[in-house]
């Protein structure tokens, strides 16, 4: 592999190993917040019970993707130079936000949640426990306008060969991270939902048989499985009106990448939407494929309408070679790619398969939801123990779900790295090729180092986050409520604060 493959490696492994952190943080950061205010609503203990368990698991989340974050800012500069000074001007804006303001919020008050929890008021220290979750939202808001601009630029001008920023509002309210926005954090609620599901159901499995089991720890799990089905269920709904408006300003900004989604190399009109493809899908002329398809869906899905025409690949191809160019520029600095021919077609196979894993791994996850509602209804529990390793693995869908749906919109976007905005109010020349951005003057052997002393870091953190986990779940809630103190004693400081 050359050095652009090694640097693309690099960084998605380490992006989607972080990506696996990031949406249950924010899920579960908003639902434990809501625990906390039912708790301090009812006086309730189980909901009490409820916040410290969920929001123990939180913080070994949370940690965990701190740790694995910093490196994503690291490579910016180490792997993707040319790319940073680029973009530096444009990009660094939304990312300082998100440093300075959101994740100072974030740490801030999670610090306070951590350590207030018998020196603060409960009314203060609930909003201890809002401030933080909102914050890892808006934390998610710079994030996304940052790689909207990517995805869509605006906002900038041209100087001397490079994007710089003339409005930050533009930036902010760009149409492509008004649509990423929700879309993201309704799969974060899906992440969570589906969390709380395998991990009560395994609980009450554990104890339903068990006399000796508090009446208030039963309707805690209890509470937490239906808790988790509902958001999901909530979720899946929000993910599917979020993500067709996703998908119409996608076919607008990148109809490559939509066209490739679906594998559809020759223009329809109308057009049929491809649930399952048989044959090879790598060739952009789609000779040999079969695919069963629902007519005219995929044209409602590009244009809001069931007739209109949607452009394939071979149609797109020359007007992209007209608009961008049909070679590479001859510079020194692209290594093998100068002067070579620009391959405008990104890679089929991922981006029509991840569109589906994406689409399919969320909508099991639903219909899991929907029959963990339906079985637990009345605080009926389902008969026998079958259900409970599917619970337990249905966990992992929404995560590959994200995974897969993350994979496609940034490989779809290939070969640029920024793409060029189609749109009218687009500045000319504001894009950038991937083979464009890596660092020039890195040993591909060097790069190849790092990608393996990462991956093999990330994997012993990986193990320590899932025995953590796994310890605190066994745990269950004796493991994060303080001790009992023997009767006529009151509760110390130091017996309230000792789940933390």
């Amino acid at each position: 592999m050359d050095l652009l493959d090694i640097a693309r490696w690099q960084f998605g492994i380490t992006t989607v190993y972080h990506f696996l952190m990031v949406p249950l943080t924010i899920g579960l950061a908003i639902l434990v917040a809501g625990m906390q205010t039912a708790w301090y609503r009812t006086g309730k203990q189980r909901y009490l019970k409820m916040t410290k368990f969920w929001g123990k698991l939180l913080l070994i989340n949370f940690a965990m993707g701190v740790v694995t974050g910093i490196v994503q800012e690291f490579q910016f500069g180490m792997a993707w130079s040319s790319y940073s000074r680029f973009v530096g001007d444009v990009f660094g804006a939304p990312l300082a936000m998100e440093g300075l303001l959101a994740f100072f919020v974030e740490s801030t008050f999670l610090g306070l949640w951590i350590f207030g929890w018998d020196r603060l008021s409960k009314g203060v220290h609930l909003a201890c426990a809002w401030a933080f979750s909102l914050a890892t939202v808006l934390s998610a808001y710079f994030i996304l306008a940052a790689n909207s601009w990517m995805q869509h630029p605006v906002g900038i001008e041209l100087v001397d060969g490079r994007p710089r920023l003339t409005s930050i509002w533009a930036v902010l309210g760009n149409n492509t991270v008004l649509a990423a926005f929700p879309h993201t954090v309704f799969g974060c609620f899906a992440v969570a939902g589906s969390f709380l599901i395998g991990i009560a159901a395994w609980q009450i499995a554990r104890h339903h048989r068990k006399s000796d089991v508090d009446d208030e720890d039963r309707r805690a799990w209890h509470g937490s499985m239906r808790l988790g089905a509902w958001v999901a269920v909530v979720a899946f709904a929000g993910l599917a009106i979020s993500g067709d408006v996703q998908g119409k300003l996608m076919f607008q900004q990148q109809p490559m990448k939509m066209a490739s989604a679906e594998a559809l190399c020759h223009s329809e009109a109308p057009a049929s939407f491809s649930i399952f493809a048989v044959g090879d899908v790598t060739r952009p002329d789609c000779e040999n494929v079969k695919s069963i398809t629902v007519p005219y869906i995929l044209s409602y899905l590009a244009e809001g309408d069931f007739h209109s025409e949607v452009k394939g690949v071979q149609a797109l191809i020359p007007e992209y070679q007209a608009k961008y160019g049909t070679h590479y520029p001859d510079d020194p600095r692209l290594g093998a790619f100068a002067g070579q021919p620009i391959d405008y077609v990104p890679n089929l196979p991922v981006t029509y398969w991840g569109f589906r894993f994406m689409i399919g791994f969320g909508g099991l996850a639903a219909l899991g939801a929907l029959a963990v509602l339906w079985l637990t209804r009345k605080r009926k529990f389902p008969p026998g123990k079958w259900w409970v390793p599917l619970a337990v693995l249905s966990i992992a869908l929404p995560f590959l779900g994200n995974v897969a749906g993350w994979v496609f919109t940034e490989m779809g976007r290939q070969p640029f790295v920024v793409v060029p905005n189609p749109d009218p109010s687009g500045v000319d020349g504001v894009w950038m090729y991937t083979a464009s951005a890596v660092s020039a003057g890195v040993h591909p052997g060097e790069m190849l180092t790092s990608v393996i002393v990462l991956t093999a870091l990330y994997g012993v953190l990986a193990i320590v986050e899932i025995f953590l986990i796994i310890r605190y779940v066994r745990g269950g809630f004796d493991g994060v409520m303080p001790p009992k103190p023997p009767e006529g004693e009151e509760k110390s400081g130091e017996a309230l604060s000792f789940a933390y």
